[in-house]
């Protein structure tokens, strides 16, 4: 199955990706993906530099990278829960960081600029990562809300890369 990757900063060129047949699949277009086009969700051209490892006809291991960023991905919110429900900051910031360098390698936009927020609330800075000393009740309040939308990220990230690798189709 052809996997058509489009850019639309790229003035519109084709990052064409092969990948294994799915006979159930359409060829998903995924600037018909979630959030329009796709804009926000993946950096294109460091998702390419990944999809570039694969072997010409086998995106095997690109496929096992995206899948075992999903299993640690899930295996950090378990922790964020935990680490939330015992008000452990640090822990969630420590959290937020890791989650963080795993998207960024994927290039998942929004996951990482949100790991980043929670890295920096759990340091007691704000979401910019100002010194502004902000209370630990404040902090949590933040991660809460930064917690949920989050998780709705990483579901829209998710989805759109199993298009991409051709593991779920397109929802119309």
């Amino acid at each position: 199955m052809a996997v058509e990757l489009r850019d639309d900063s790229d003035n519109g060129s084709d990052l064409s990706r092969s990948g294994s047949p799915s006979p159930s699949s359409p060829t998903p277009s995924l600037s018909n993906t979630t959030s329009n086009d796709g804009e926000g969700i993946v950096d294109h051209s460091t998702f390419n530099q990944l999809l570039d490892l694969d072997m010409e006809d086998d995106d095997e291991f690109s496929r096992t990278l995206v899948h075992n960023y999903f299993e640690q991905a899930q295996r950090a919110f378990g922790d964020m829960d935990a680490a939330m429900s015992a008000s452990d900051l640090l822990g969630l910031s420590r959290l937020g960081h890791f989650l963080k360098g795993s998207s960024a390698q994927l290039g998942l936009l929004k996951v990482k600029a949100s790991c980043e927020k929670l890295q920096y609330y759990g340091q007691g800075m704000d979401a910019a990562g100002q010194h502004s000393s902000i209370s630990n009740e404040e902090a949590e309040n933040q991660i809460r809300i930064l917690l949920i939308q989050m998780r709705r990220e990483y579901d829209e990230a998710e989805t759109y890369l199993k298009v991409l690798y051709g593991e779920q189709q397109l929802e119309q």
